[in-house]
């Protein structure tokens, strides 16, 4: 009888890991960024590649770094609440296009409107890989001292924007 009870507690165990782990959000993965310096960064901006960004060059002010790129299906999908955000002058966007060519890119935001304050070109995609981008859209909430706040893995959704993302802007902004 003992020897039914070892695996049968195992297995109790198992299961309960896989219960919790399935009530976890995916879009909600931990990182490691979070109060932490945000990556530097020297890029040639996309509309004029002569002139260099730096992310330097937003300290003293909130705003949202947006890894993006022509090619991202679910970019199509978060730019009309960028667009939004652009319009109503909530924050600063800066875009991070993301192992793209810069004519498509280009293109592309003529096509469904350009939300950003800037662009800047990561062709290698070195930059993504140093604020630990998984995949694209991803989207960061950066303080007043260059700290990352938050880091929205996914497109930006209504949900995520009204109950997130703004709330902490405005709250930033305020300090």
């Amino acid at each position: 009888m003992n020897r039914f009870l070892i695996p049968l507690g195992v297995f109790a165990v198992l299961v309960a890991f896989l219960a919790v782990g399935l009530t976890l959000n995916p879009r909600e993965v931990p990182s490691p960024f979070i109060n932490k310096p945000a990556p530097a960064f020297q890029l040639a901006q996309l509309h004029q590649p002569a002139l260099v960004f730096s992310q330097k060059d937003m300290l003293g002010q909130v705003w949202l770094l947006n890894i993006w790129a022509s090619w991202c299906a679910a970019c199509r999908d978060e730019h009309p609440f960028l667009v939004e955000l652009a319009r109503d002058r909530v924050v600063p966007i800066i875009g991070l296009n993301y192992k793209d060519k810069s004519n498509d890119a280009k293109a592309w935001l003529t096509r469904y409107g350009d939300p950003y304050t800037v662009s800047v070109t990561d062709a290698n995609g070195r930059i993504g890989i140093d604020y630990g981008v998984y995949g694209v859209p991803e989207t960061f909430v950066i303080d007043r001292a260059g700290n990352i706040r938050y880091k929205q893995i996914g497109p930006i959704t209504r949900q995520a924007l009204d109950g997130k993302i703004l709330p902490l802007i405005r709250e930033l902004q305020k300090s």
